[in-house]
């Protein structure tokens, strides 16, 4: 696990099941329509129990770059922040991407989050480069908190070496880890 401070928050890097994280608000790497199907969203929505698709169900369908925020079923977090990086069966953009992140980071201040995990938003189904999306999500993340916050943590909870080496370059690249 990589770990750094910045602006009072703590920002961890770390190979995690995100469904496990007993936080705040965990995020969902979600589609516009909302519909959990694999990856991420498929494992919150296994381990969550059916409650949070029929929230989601109520929400949805949201524009891409935007998020809506659901309870957590029986996951050991309170809340689901779906962050739409994608339209249902398509692909992230860095647009997306940023977009989708930085909602979700607005919406966790506005239902009082102080703990947060984020997995990789948009680079696994949704098919944005690893590296390049990474950058984006830290960036997004500096500027939330540049622009004050009260996150106390922020845990990106990645799938497999390659994810957790390319968020722990990024991390590096855009806090001066």
């Amino acid at each position: 696990m990589t770990t750094t401070t910045y602006r009072g928050a703590a920002i961890e890097v770390l190979e995690a099941d995100i469904t496990e994280q007993a936080v705040d608000a965990i995020v969902n790497a979600a589609n516009s329509a909302l519909i959990l199907g694999g990856g991420v969203a498929g494992a919150i929505a296994r381990k969550g129990g059916p409650s949070i698709q029929e929230e989601c169900d109520r929400h949805g369908p949201i524009q891409v770059g935007e998020a809506a925020i659901t309870g957590a079923g029986n996951l050991p977090a309170r809340y689901v922040i779906h962050a739409a990086s994608m339209p249902l069966g398509g692909k992230a953009t860095a647009d997306s991407i940023r977009r989708s992140v930085a909602h979700s980071l607005r919406l966790a201040e506005t239902h009082g989050v102080e703990r947060i995990a984020f997995p990789a938003v948009g680079m696994g189904i949704a098919g944005f480069p690893l590296n390049e999306g990474a950058r984006i999500m830290m960036e997004t993340l500096k500027a939330h908190l540049d622009g004050g916050s009260n996150l106390k943590l922020i845990r990106f909870c990645l799938f497999g070496r390659e994810a957790t080496e390319a968020f722990e370059r990024a991390l590096q690249e855009v806090f001066g880890v």
